[in-house]
């Protein structure tokens, strides 16, 4: 079984990084630098938020992104993905899903701007595209459980998960050590992100691993 990833999500702010419930009442969660050096430094660097464009893109490379994410200038222009991906490979374009139930048919639609416009596209439909379209993964946040502690959505990521054969990262409801259990055995992700456990001290990154290990489940360790 391949090793499962567990990353620490830095949303950031006017300086500061913050978090919130359901991508709204955004608080301070720390200074980004010290948080960066608290989780360690030398681990890939992901960046996202205002690459709209194949320059934003090599902007955020040339300052030392390992990774960059694009969310809703990909649904704007899905060719995007693959301008970026011809130039630096798959491997280094993550392609950003916010999703929310549609309670009417018990899809998932996509949501852009920050979760605050509807983007018209079916979740599993744009993941299927992204991934034809050269994305090397996907980060899937559920707005729904984005902050509330609930637990990740594992139906959502999994519907997800089995619709691609790219790396899916599930985002939103982390609230204990058992919710990254059940997302990636039920919600089949292949990495698990989480904000506020990590902050505010409430586990380690190696704490969380350990557990993870003792319940079977193959995790990366650094200097192993």
């Amino acid at each position: 079984m391949l090793s499962k990833r567990i990353i620490a999500c830095l949303d950031v702010r006017n300086g500061q990084v913050v978090k919130g419930v359901n991508f709204e009442g955004l608080r301070s969660a720390g200074d980004p630098a010290a948080l960066a050096r608290r989780y360690n430094v030398f681990i890939p660097l992901s960046v996202g938020g205002g690459i709209r464009t194949e320059a934003d893109a090599a902007a955020a490379v040339d300052a030392g992104a390992d990774k960059v994410s694009v969310n809703t200038a990909a649904l704007a222009d899905p060719a995007l993905i693959t301008r970026i991906a011809d130039r630096y490979g798959s491997q280094a374009v993550i392609v950003a899903i916010d999703a929310k139930r549609e309670t009417a048919d018990g899809r998932f639609a996509v949501y852009a701007r920050s979760g605050q416009r509807a983007a018209g596209r079916d979740a599993v439909e744009w993941a299927r595209e992204a991934e034809s379209r050269g994305a090397g993964e996907i980060l899937l946040t559920s707005i729904d459980r984005d902050g509330t502690k609930a637990g990740f959505d594992c139906e959502l990521t999994a519907e997800v998960s089995s619709a691609v054969s790219i790396p899916v990262i599930a985002s939103g409801g982390a609230g204990g050590l058992e919710d990254f259990v059940d997302v990636f055995t039920a919600g089949r992700a292949d990495a698990a992100l989480a904000a506020s456990i990590f902050h505010y001290a409430e586990t380690s990154v190696r704490a969380l691993k350990e557990h993870l290990r003792g319940r079977g489940i193959s995790v990366r360790f650094l200097r192993e």
